[in-house]
């Protein structure tokens, strides 16, 4: 059974009058209980793709299918941690977590005993009390997800969420969170342009390319669980993953060569002809 089915999808925004497409044609399916890493160059459109399953933003074109269900906007069974990590000052680290399960009206002691749980989950249960400033970066981000986590969405969306984080603490919450996934057994679509982060934590990485964005490779390693990065095998699949970005920079740099080319030549004779008509 497939908890994502994208068919088709485009996604074209206006620049002042000037059309400019940030999704062309992509299809992709997760299924369920899958663990799926987008990865791809600043620009391709992994956040845009990743708002539009996620019913923030709408498509131009095509479809985003949740579980059966045509997405038209939010939905409950989906759980979203972005790239910062917008948890509200004034609250503390409890109310911050129970958070969603307020806005659907449950028990303040219901609440409050959900938000334990998933604070002990995320190795935070000391801390339910202190105000998001007193936590560093990377328990900030263990509290966006444990209230991402809150409502037990049958999806989690994850929009590079240790990008800002040193190595050693984004190796730590890499496994902390596969620890959760393993756990929860949820679908996880995780954007990142880190590619040692992707084959780290995934069952599948699907590389973008941009200008515009698209799916350019899709690989399934089957690497086990716990993963070494000193292992052949995950050396050999960063490795391939590298190669296909490369080449996909590398024809996005061509192309828009090409383009400027084409510009410039529109240009000069655009200045000969109104020299002529002098």
């Amino acid at each position: 059974m497939y908890a994502v089915c994208v068919k088709h999808l485009f996604r074209v925004f206006d620049a002042a009058g000037t059309p400019v497409t940030a999704l062309a044609d992509v299809s992709l399916d997760i299924a369920a209980g899958e663990f799926t890493c987008l990865v791809g160059p600043t620009g391709c459109g992994k956040t845009t793709f990743l708002r539009i399953v996620a019913g923030l933003l709408a498509p131009s074109s095509g479809s985003v299918v949740l579980s059966g269900r045509e997405v038209s906007g939010p939905r409950g069974t989906t759980g979203m941690v972005f790239q910062q990590y917008s948890l509200l000052p004034w609250r503390n680290v409890q109310d911050n977590v129970a958070f969603g399960l307020e806005l659907r009206g449950l028990r303040r002691g219901e609440r409050l005993k959900r938000a334990a749980e998933l604070l002990d989950l995320v190795g935070l249960s000391r801390f339910g009390r202190s105000r998001p400033y007193e936590l560093s970066g990377g328990m900030q981000q263990r509290v966006a997800i444990a209230r991402a986590l809150a409502t037990d969405p049958e999806l989690l969306l994850l929009d590079e969420p240790f990008g800002a984080l040193d190595e050693r603490t984004r190796h730590r919450l890499q496994d902390e969170l596969l620890a959760i996934w393993q756990r929860t057994g949820q679908t996880v679509l995780f954007v990142t342009h880190n590619i040692d982060e992707a084959v780290y934590l995934a069952d599948r990485v699907v590389v973008m390319a941009d200008r515009p964005g698209r799916v350019a490779a899709d690989f399934r390693f089957g690497l086990p669980r716990p993963r070494s990065r000193l292992d052949d095998r995950f050396v050999s699949a960063l490795l391939a993953v590298r190669v296909v970005l490369e080449r996909v920079m590398l024809e996005d740099s061509e192309a828009e060569k090409t383009q400027t080319r084409g510009g410039d030549r529109e240009t000069e004779s655009a200045r000969s002809a109104a020299a002529r008509g002098r």
